[in-house]
This record gives structure tokens, C-alpha cells and sequence, in this order.
């Protein structure tokens, strides 16, 4: 109760970059994060995480040795998730993917999880974080977002060379869920 209250406060002060009034349903969490193999994924980041409705889980399947970054905007989210996981590093702005990867000393990052609300931003800002995504993402590696509409679908499949769209009815509101994969050149 206290993350709905948390996410219906947040999506009132923030429309624009709170996506939704509740957090994510454990069954789009688990169809988002279905496809990951965790024994061979070293560098994790997640972005816009909220309140930690899919990092509990990321949390919990990870190795030990896995970096996991956490990039989320929002103050009040950040705290919740700071106390939550305090031996996660967090940080703001998901258009500084490289400086963040470059700050950890890391070549690459092997998985993105997302759950921002790309359909609410401009398209300049949306541009600035997917190249940020695509300049940080191992070859071989996985980019999984959600959105409420097939409105991202075209500039995703345009980025990547494969993206499958699955959807799930158990979410408030239902969700397409984008799994991006970058192709070996």
C-alpha cells in the first residue's frame, strides 16, 4: 500500500515523468525478466526503477560478483530505494549511461531494464536516452522496456535488429513489453 501511495503522489506532482499511478504487477515483472540468463549477466543497470518493483526481483537472481546500477530521477524514489537496497549504487540521469559505465570501469552493460515512461517524454529527451542505451549495450546484450501503447515500437525495431513485443493483461494499465537484442557485427 505504502508504493501506491508512494507512485499515486508521484504520478500527481509528476505526470510527465511518473508513468503511472501504481507500481508494476509481479506478473510484468516476471514476464519482463523471464528472458534474462543470470549465471552469464556481469553489468545490470535499471532504469527508472520507481519504487523497486522489479529490482527486488533483479536483486534476488543476481550473482554476487554482478554489477547493478540503478538510474532513477525521481528524489522521493531514490530515497525509498536507497533504504531499500543500500548496497546498490544509484544514480539520476539515464542520458549519462556511458559516464556511469566509465565511472565503474566497465566495458559494457549486459542487460537494461527500463520503466520509463518513454511515451511521455519529448521526442529529443527519448532520442538521448535510447543512444545512451545503445552506446553502453554489449553486443550481444538485452534491452527490455515497457510501455502502455505500440508507440515506441517503430523507433525501436529502426535502433535494433531484432525486437520482440510480447503483452501482458496483468498490469494496471496492460502492457506491451519490448525485449531489444543487439545483433554481433
Amino acid at each position: 500500500m505504502a508504493d501506491f501511495l508512494a507512485f499515486l503522489r508521484r504520478f500527481i506532482a509528476e505526470p510527465g515523468q511518473v508513468g503511472s499511478v501504481i507500481p508494476s504487477s509481479r506478473f510484468l515483472c516476471e514476464n519482463m525478466l523471464s528472458q534474462i540468463n543470470w549465471s552469464t549477466t556481469d553489468v545490470i543497470f535499471e532504469l527508472g526503477p520507481g519504487t523497486g518493483a522489479f529490482t527486488q526481483t533483479i536483486y534476488q537472481n543476481i550473482r554476487p560478483d554482478t554489477k547493478y546500477l540503478l538510474v532513477e530521477r525521481d528524489q522521493q524514489f531514490r530515497s525509498m530505494l536507497h533504504s531499500r537496497f543500500p548496497d546498490l549504487l544509484i544514480r539520476e540521469e539515464a542520458t549519462k549511461l556511458r559516464e556511469y559505465l566509465e565511472e565503474l570501469n566497465l566495458p559494457q552493460v549486459d542487460v537494461i531494464v527500463s520503466g520509463l515512461p518513454f511515451a511521455n517524454f519529448p521526442p529529443e529527451q527519448r532520442a538521448a536516452v535510447l543512444d545512451q542505451v545503445q552506446s553502453v549495450l554489449a553486443p550481444d546484450g538485452m534491452f527490455i522496456t515497457f510501455q502502455y501503447s505500440l508507440q515506441l515500437q517503430a523507433e525501436l525495431q529502426a535502433r535494433f535488429s531484432r525486437v520482440e513485443t510480447d503483452f501482458t493483461l496483468f498490469n494496471i494499465p496492460p502492457a506491451f513489453i519490448y525485449t531489444c537484442r543487439n545483433t554481433c557485427k
